[in-house]
């Protein structure tokens, strides 16, 4: 398994998992005043599972809360990924919680299931609340109530191959913006290249989300949602979604992108021209890149809107003793310059917009990873995955059925009702 694959794996692999407890917000405390978390004390345990450069500008940041903050004591646990999930369940069931947690956007939903979580909404400064990109604040927010905070981010774009642009004629500083361009582009590429010029992600796999995730910018971009309002029920089955999934459908017919039965990873291999890739390949590719590469924003039809996926991590707080201290160190981790540091030593894009649009960020951003700056724009226009408890097990109901359609086994119409039908089942039967 190589690298990219290893790390969006860990990132997903435990989303099946589900916290089974009551509805989000049916429990859980209410955080002090804003006031009140600044000048708290006391003991806050946090667990996470970063590692690497991730993990040591975390220790980092929580040593200089302590040093500022020599009433509070902070231990930082790592817990990892594949087991992080078990243990906050387990936790929940003992009455031996953390503090805090912070994990994968996707398990936020879940770990607020507990009930054991704390409403964020009076804690947190309304300052820092309003300056964090709006989708990632109704992320968490369950009714009036804020269950989770983003305090990192990532997405979805366009990265791809300029030595195989240059070599089929095109301009390798230009990257497609539309469905129609990247179509277009893609039979110069294939003609003068004889490699795919995009690769989809198009097997199931062990939990569907990779699909999922991938898929669900383009529904985004078609107009389309994945559930209804309320994530009681499937939204795809639409024009909307037939238009999105028809054009992975004819970008396979017409030979643009790997074989469906290709495992992932042709693009890197330099197989493929181009590929819809996470943020975080700009700076894992950043010393050592396999080609010289290009970025750009998910290409959108020519009729339709910029959207992209939002992915990173989210933090939550537990009733308790704690909480008023977790809630002041969250609240001085979520500050302009906290935020600023953060993104600069680990590549993650700002979750405040002041941040994102700032003077000083985007001169780093131009000078030291300028093929960020796509992934940085697409905030404005990034959605989130539905935030419920059971959207792992929607999201892996929804690519074993469109998967048939990618395989030519069913037909795009075909495909959407049975996926909409397999994840209806998946939502009424719950946990």
């Amino acid at each position: 398994m190589n690298r990219r694959t290893f790390l969006f794996a860990s990132a997903v692999a435990a989303t099946l998992g589900t916290v089974a407890a009551c509805a989000p917000g049916s429990s859980g405390g209410s955080a002090p005043s804003a006031d009140g978390a600044s000048q708290a004390s006391g003991e806050v345990t946090i667990w996470h599972y970063w590692d690497g450069t991730n993990a040591d500008a975390f220790d980092a940041a929580v040593q200089q809360y302590q040093d500022e903050h020599p009433d509070t004591k902070m231990t930082v646990v790592n817990v990892p990924n594949s087991d992080m999930l078990t243990k906050i369940q387990t936790a929940a069931q003992t009455d031996t919680l953390p503090t805090m947690v912070i994990g994968d956007l996707v398990w936020a939903p879940q770990i607020s299931a507990t009930g054991k979580t704390v409403d964020l909404s009076t804690g947190l400064s309304q300052d820092v609340v309003n300056a964090i990109y709006p989708s990632l604040i109704a992320y968490g927010s369950d009714g009036d109530a804020l269950r989770s905070v983003p305090v990192s981010a990532n997405n979805l774009g366009l990265l791809y191959n300029k030595d195989l642009y240059a070599e089929a004629g095109l301009d390798p500083d230009t990257p497609p913006e539309t469905w129609e361009e990247l179509r277009e582009n893609g039979k110069t590429i294939l003609e003068k290249t004889g490699k795919p010029p995009y690769e989809l992600y198009t097997q199931a796999g062990d939990n569907g989300e990779g699909l999922t995730w991938n898929f669900q910018v383009n529904l985004w971009q078609a107009g389309g949602q994945f559930l209804n309002e309320d994530n009681t029920a499937a939204a795809f089955n639409t024009e909307e979604g037939k238009k999105a999934l028809q054009f992975w459908v004819d970008l396979i017919d017409e030979g643009l992108v790997p074989s469906p039965s290709t495992s992932w990873g042709e693009f890197e291999k330099g197989s493929a021209a181009a590929a819809q890739e996470g943020s975080w390949m700009v700076g894992i590719w950043q010393e050592d890149p396999p080609f010289d590469f290009g970025s750009g924003q998910a290409p959108y039809p020519e009729d339709g809107k910029a959207a992209t996926n939002l992915g990173g991590e989210q933090a939550l707080v537990f009733e308790g003793d704690g909480a008023d201290a977790a809630i002041a160190f969250l609240s001085w981790f979520l500050e302009t310059d906290q935020v600023l540091e953060w993104c600069k030593t680990t590549g993650m894009l700002p979750v405040r917009q002041d941040v994102g649009t700032s003077d000083e960020y985007t001169s780093w951003v131009a000078e030291t990873q300028p093929l960020l700056q796509p992934y940085v724009d697409a905030m404005e226009t990034a959605n989130t995955r539905p935030a419920t408890p059971l959207y792992p097990k929607a999201s892996y109901a929804f690519a074993v059925e469109v998967e048939k359609a990618l395989n030519g086994t069913l037909s795009v119409d075909e495909a959407l009702q049975s996926a909409e039908d397999a994840v209806n089942k998946a939502l009424s039967e719950g946990n």
